[in-house]
Formats: structure tokens, sequence, C-alpha cells
């Protein structure tokens, strides 16, 4: 195939598909960096509005989008809805010209990312897998580690979007490697954010202010993102989604089907999944994975309950 585009701001026309909890900070994000030529989509178009107001042009389908851009970005939600999304009669792939790139920023199947690229490059067009961590808080600060898959050429001309939208930005290897190293990602979430709950819970018992906890061993080796991040929002019930126990589910069944394919035995995945998917039976699944609190708290009939210190301690 030809070399891609100069995807550069000013003669660079992007593509946004998912505007949801992350994809409107990323794709704003964008926009600010001087990327103004944008067309979006979301299926729920109230969801759009801030980006609208920012100038974007908002279409009815994904191949409008593609029709409109140079570039496509897209964070969805489920894999039926990145194959719909790229394959299907209205999608990304029958609308992009040739030579065009699109990048899947959604968690995704490491296979169907690479279906997506052979079914590009058909077209002669480049498709990436560039899935993020960060969550939302990554996501409106444009700090989010983006996990890439694709041809080397496509990923270093797409830099200046990925810059807008991240800090820590690694190309994995060709198709799908953006997908695996996500995999690896929830994987160790998965497992820490297990002992994160289990570690609050027993300071909790033990009497302790979890406050004075979370900044004693969150800078020691015992420290994560997690409990630096997450420690604070469960002290204080906010179990709102930086990403939704829905969605990560999802993610762990994909990891799982993953490792069956490659004969691998992870009993920390599938003991994390189980509490995943207890935790959304209990009907939290559209909480913050940070939630799995609730699943934990309900098992020990204990629920975490402490004042905020007075602002002068």
């Amino acid at each position: 195939m030809a070399s891609p585009l100069n995807l550069t701001a000013g003669n660079c026309r992007v593509g946004w598909i998912g505007t949801g909890v992350m994809g409107r900070w990323m794709c704003e994000h964008v926009m600010k960096a001087g990327f103004t030529n944008m067309t979006v989509h979301n299926r729920t178009e109230a969801k759009t509005e801030p980006l609208r107001a920012l100038g974007a042009r908002v279409v009815a389908t994904p191949r409008e989008v593609a029709e409109n851009s140079d570039v496509v970005f897209t964070i969805v939600g489920y894999p039926k809805d990145v194959r719909e999304t790229y394959l299907g009669a209205d999608g990304v792939l029958a609308g992009l010209k040739a030579n065009g790139v699109c990048v899947d920023m959604t968690t995704s199947q490491p296979s169907l990312a690479e279906e997506i690229a052979k079914a590009a490059k058909a077209k002669g067009i480049y498709a990436v897998d560039a899935p993020v961590s960060g969550g939302d808080v990554g996501a409106k600060n444009a700090t989010l580690s983006i996990m890439i898959g694709g041809e080397e050429a496509a990923v270093e001309a797409l830099r200046p979007l990925f810059s807008a939208m991240g800090k820590n930005i690694n190309r994995l290897g060709g198709p799908g490697a953006g997908q695996h190293t996500k995999m690896v990602n929830q994987v160790l979430i998965s497992t820490t954010m297990i002992g994160v709950v289990e570690g609050l819970l027993y300071g909790y018992k033990a009497g302790l202010d979890l406050v004075d906890v979370i900044k004693a061993v969150g800078a020691g080796a015992a420290g994560s993102w997690s409990i630096n991040n997450y420690g604070p929002r469960m002290i204080k019930r906010n179990f709102d989604p930086g990403f939704f126990v829905n969605h990560f589910v999802k993610d762990l069944e994909i990891a799982l089907d993953e490792s069956r394919r490659m004969n691998l035995s992870l009993p920390g995945l599938a003991l994390a999944h189980q509490f995943y998917v207890a935790l959304k039976a209990q009907g939290h699944g559209q909480l913050g994975t940070h939630s799995l609190l609730l699943a934990f708290e309900q098992m020990n009939h204990t629920k975490i309950d402490q004042p905020e210190k007075p602002a002068s301690q």
C-alpha cells in the first residue's frame, strides 16, 4: 500500500465514533490539539453535544463518518459493536477511501483486530488496534497509556493524534498486538483490585483510618495505580464508572478465551472473573470496576463507613 496520509493538524479530516465516558474526552483533546475538522457519531446522539459545541459535525452512521474523514477513531462497547462498526453495510470500511487509516481503541478481541486489518488491507486502508488504559481520569487528563498494534508507517503517522490523548504510547507489533497487550493489562488490574479491596476491608476492621493507610502503603512496595486512585473513591463510596463493570467482565472473558486458546492456566484471572460476575449479578454492572468493594462487603456483612477528617487534621 502507499504511505498513509500526512496526519497533521490543519490538513487532516478526523472521524470519531463512540463518545461515551472516555471517548468524549479523547475526541475533545484531539480537537483542541488543532484537529478541528471533526465528524462524530454515537448511537445516543445526545452524548455528542459537547463535541458539537466545539464545532464537530454530527452524522447518523459510521459510514458517514468514514466518508468525511482521512482517519477514523472508534471506541465502542463490545466486540459485536466493533464488528458492526467496521464490517457492517454502514460501517467504516464501507466509507473510508484507500490510503485512509482506521484506529479501534475499544478493548476487543485480538482475532477481530486481525480480521479487520485483513479486510482493510484488501481495500488499501490501514487498520490499527490501539486500546487504552487509564480510565476516565486518564481520558480527561490526556494521560492514557495507549497500546498499539499495526503497521509501523501508519502508527508513526498517527503519533500527533495519539499524543493529544496519552503520555505512554507504545507500538507492540502488528495487528492484534495492541489488544493482546491490553489483555495483559486487564489480567493485572483484575487481581490487583482484589488485593485493594481486601486490604481496605482489613484496615477498616482493624480500626485504622483508611486515608492514612493509603498514604502509608501507596508510596511503598504495595503501591499501585489502583490503590492510589481507586482507594480514595472507595472510601468516599464514589463508584461512578471510569470503566464499567459490564465492560470489564467482557474483557476478562476475552482474556480467558485467549488463555484457553494458548493452553494457559491462569487461576487468578478465573477467580477475578467470578468475583466480577457476582458483582454484575448483584446489579452493579453500570458502576466502575472499583465497585468490586460492594461484592466483598456483602460477603463479609461489612460496610466501610468512615467520616472524612475535618480540614484542620
